[in-house]
């Protein structure tokens, strides 16, 4: 078997110095941004910055040896041991309860040249060098320097911890990387298996603590909102509560890493030894109240394919992070703004809606007034979902960074390791080693029918190929080379869920892309003349007849007024549909016979 856990030396086999048990005596009694700053005395005295390289071999530090003395190998967790076989643990890697993919041994696999896992591990840091530049003591402190796997500390890149929503990218073990799942960001986030969830949310609380005083200058990091006593943004703070108290508490493995780490390095992680100093901190009143309602919501400007919204802002004691529009009493999509857009709507029928406002602890108002529009029907059966000529973005050019913006029909985009300074017509996005994704498609698009970009090499390497990626799944290849290539790839996916250009080169080559467009289909399509097609009775209750009199080969499909299919039916004759289990509403069946396809309202009681 293949394992990866750290060695660790007992506390009485090296003559640990213990905590002392007076350490957060002058904590006691304190609560809120009061107690994080009294925490944050208590850990920087005594705290003795060591070098880089000291985590690798603790060369110079008396009874200690970093990463191999600072890690368990009587991991206990849950009462179930770790291997214990003396490597390294590596949090992005370890699965705890199977064989793990490949192990690593201390001061002989760190470091090195990385293709794929497996190869060498290194130093993680929680929290990116970037933010603070790699000073002291923050580069070399040991409660948040992790040892990992050099691809997947690669893949992690400097993107925050949270919750994954849409995936792009999974590690061995089961760590992912992908657009987040959270209300109040929108972005790329990394999230590691739940095992480690709790150790990596107790790694930031420290930090956010230890290097209180300037910690307000480190907002590269997209956790932090750019202050010294919050720290975080509010759905920041929320996922790091919930994994700290609900997903991985505290263990003995962990309890036995701080002690160790103490002797290292001279202070401790509070979170560690007081796990509830976390809420006490950061939720010592939990929010309960929710936001008003959302008042004056007017549903306007109808076409064939779309209707906009625009709504009062509502208020809250802590502030509102999003608005949920509900379409004909279904929820819809999502918004963090006093105005959307719904597209992707049939045309000639009413669509009605209402909006409710949600804060950062969950809470939810009441329903807005009621407003209906509905749309026109002038014969547009087809539509170009987006043009992005990539002209909006307002990144600074000349470097490679995370480039998040708002394109064409309000649709997010974010670049990893982009540049916007080098073009093709007008403003082109350059990805080098990345990657540009969509990240709330699904709030706006339903399908996709063709896709088409324009892409261009601009240095380094030599001719290869992007993936487009649907709902996960490669559905064609991007090629680029030192010309300009025009690709056009026949997507055809209904609901679209994700989006995602991904480079799967090995190579640092950086790419332009522009001209990026796509259609889409409706469920709305051009009306042929089947010949004696009856659909009875309509409104229906439980039963339809569709009555084809004829033998030709038939699809019938229901589609709700969202666009999800909710049957489908292959048939070539006169058939009886039960439609006992649809919920009262509209609905549209469409009907195809070869090329030719009809759609008509339905009506279910």
């Amino acid at each position: 078997m293949k394992h990866i856990y750290i060695l660790f030396l007992f506390v009485s086999s090296i003559g640990f110095a213990q905590i002392p048990s007076n350490y957060y005596d002058s904590a006691n009694g304190l609560s809120g941004f009061e107690l994080k700053t009294q925490l944050k005395s208590i850990t920087s005295n005594g705290h003795t910055a060591r070098t880089y390289d000291q985590l690798y071999d603790g060369s110079g530090v008396s009874g200690s040896n970093g990463y191999v003395d600072t890690h368990s190998d009587t991991d206990v967790v849950g009462g179930t041991n770790y291997e214990n076989d003396g490597t390294v643990l590596d949090f992005y890697s370890e699965n705890p309860t199977g064989d793990d993919p490949y192990n690593f041994t201390h001061n002989v696999d760190e470091g090195g040249n990385q293709n794929s896992e497996g190869d060498c591990y290194n130093r993680e840091h929680i929290i990116p060098q970037s933010s603070f530049n790699s000073n002291y003591p923050m580069q070399s402190d040991i409660h948040h320097v992790i040892p990992t796997d050099c691809r997947v500390n690669n893949y992690r890149g400097s993107y925050p911890f949270g919750n994954v929503g849409s995936v792009n990218l999974t590690s061995d073990n089961g760590s992912k990387r992908g657009t987040s799942g959270m209300a109040g960001y929108s972005g790329i986030v990394f999230e590691p298996i739940d095992e480690f969830k709790g150790d990596i949310a107790r790694s930031l609380l420290y930090f956010a603590t230890r290097y209180e005083d300037n910690i307000d200058g480190y907002t590269s990091f997209n956790m932090f909102n750019g202050s010294n006593n919050q720290v975080f943004f509010p759905w920041a703070i929320e996922v790091l509560l919930d994994w700290h108290n609900n997903i991985d508490p505290v263990d003995q493995r962990e309890r036995e890493r701080n002690n160790a780490a103490f002797n290292f390095q001279g202070n401790a992680n509070p979170f560690v030894d007081h796990p509830e100093y976390a809420n006490l901190i950061w939720n010592p009143s939990p929010d309960t109240e929710a936001p008003s309602t959302p008042i004056n919501l007017v549903a306007s400007n109808p076409t064939d394919n779309s209707i906009d919204l625009s709504w009062a802002a509502s208020t809250d004691n802590i502030g509102v992070t999003a608005y949920d529009i509900y379409m004909d009493g279904n929820f819809a999509f999502s918004s963090n703004n006093t105005s959307a857009t719904k597209l992707n709507l049939l045309p000639g029928l009413p669509f009605c809606f209402t909006v409710v406002a949600k804060d950062a602890a969950g809470n939810e108002s009441g329903f807005s007034n009621e407003s209906c529009e509905t749309t026109t029907n002038n014969g547009d059966t087809d539509l170009t979902c987006t043009t992005e000529t990539f002209e909006n973005i307002g990144a600074a050019s000349g470097s490679y960074t995370e480039v998040t913006w708002t394109g064409d029909n309000n649709l997010t985009w974010k670049a990893t390791d982009a540049r916007t300074d080098q073009t093709l017509d007008n403003k082109a996005i350059t990805i080098r080693d990345g990657q540009l994704e969509a990240t709330n498609i699904s709030d706006i698009f339903d399908t996709i029918e063709n896709l088409t970009v324009t892409t261009k090499r601009t240095f380094g390497g030599a001719s290869g190929t992007f993936d487009l990626v649907v709902n996960g799944t490669i559905v064609g290849t991007i090629p680029y080379g030192d010309d300009p290539i025009t690709t056009t790839i026949n997507v055809n996916v209904s609901p679209v869920t994700s989006l995602v250009i991904n480079n799967n080169s090995s190579t640092s080559n950086r790419v332009m892309f522009d001209n990026l467009s796509w259609s889409c289909g409706l469920l709305s399509v051009a009306d042929y003349n089947l010949d004696n097609l009856k659909l009875h009775p309509n409104p229906v209750k439980n039963m339809l007849t569709v009555d084809l009199k004829s033998d030709v080969s038939t699809s019938i499909e229901i589609f709700d007024i969202l666009g999800k299919r909710v049957l489908k039916h292959a048939t070539s004759k006169t058939t009886e549909l039960n439609l006992q289990n649809l919920k009262t509403g509209i609905y549209i069946i469409k009907i195809t016979q070869g090329n030719s396809t009809v759609t008509k309202k339905l009506m279910k009681q």
